[in-house]
């Protein structure tokens, strides 16, 4: 499975992005699919989940009610709605994808950069 990130950019504090990572090599669709970030000199920390059926989400605190992870499964497409961003949401954004049930995130996109300035 490939996965392709897009749509980060620089904007301003309060402003809003959409990134959108689509997945290609896979028919059978996934377990979840998810959203991570790296800000400069920090790990790799998670953001957001959606199951792939059934479509139940979960957020980390820090981004709860601002942003919003859905997907579009027939395009094997995941978006991440980011609204009311703040400098500390700078980092290199990451989709990643679970299979099956228990695997794991086996699969990484390439990562796409938002920058927030103040």
């Amino acid at each position: 499975v490939q996965l392709q990130a897009s749509g980060g950019g620089l904007v301003q504090a309060g402003d809003s992005l959409r990134l959108s990572c689509t997945a290609s090599g896979r028919t059978s669709g996934f377990n979840r699919m998810g959203w991570f970030r790296q800000a400069p000199g920090k790990e790799r920390d998670f953001v957001a989940e959606i199951m792939w059926l059934g479509g139940s989400t979960r957020y980390t605190d820090s981004v709860k009610g601002r942003f919003t992870i859905s997907r579009e499964n027939a395009k094997n497409t995941l978006f991440l709605q980011m609204n009311s961003l703040k400098p500390e949401d700078t980092a290199v954004y990451y989709c990643a994808a679970e299979p099956i049930i228990g695997a794991g995130w086996r699969s990484w996109g390439q990562g796409t950069l938002v920058t927030v300035s103040s």
